[in-house]
């Protein structure tokens, strides 16, 4: 007999009163997919020039939503493609947004100065 199975016959088997029992541990993964969606929504509000707003909410639902099934690389692109159409939403609207603010003052600057100009020839 060898000296490993003699110890096993001395031993015996472990005697335990209690019953083994297992535990499962659920390691989730350290990638956290952002879906942007409020920033999208804040441009869907707020700075919808040529509707990218729009556009970038739908990428964050369909972002949020690969997330809830598990699909990380398809929430990942959806997040991706989301982000750019807000950059691209964002800075599109605050150059309009300023241009058309400009653009009212000089047309404003423009009326006016005809105003006064038509009031100096009808002599009031």
């Amino acid at each position: 007999m060898l000296k490993e199975e003699n110890e096993v016959a001395v031993l015996g088997a472990p005697q335990s009163p209690a019953p083994v029992t297992t535990t499962v541990i659920n390691i989730r993964s350290d990638t956290t997919v952002p879906d942007h969606i409020v920033w999208s929504l804040f441009n869907t509000i707020f700075m919808n020039w040529c509707c990218l707003g729009f556009v970038a909410f739908a990428y964050s639902v369909k972002s949020r939503d690969r997330k809830m099934v598990g699909d990380i690389t398809g929430a990942q692109s959806y997040a991706s493609t989301a982000k750019c159409l807000n950059i691209w939403a964002l800075v599109l609207g605050v150059f309009l947004t300023i241009g058309s603010i400009v653009a009212l003052v000089f047309v404003f600057v423009a009326v006016y100065s005809m105003a006064l100009e038509t009031m100096r020839n009808r002599g009031y």
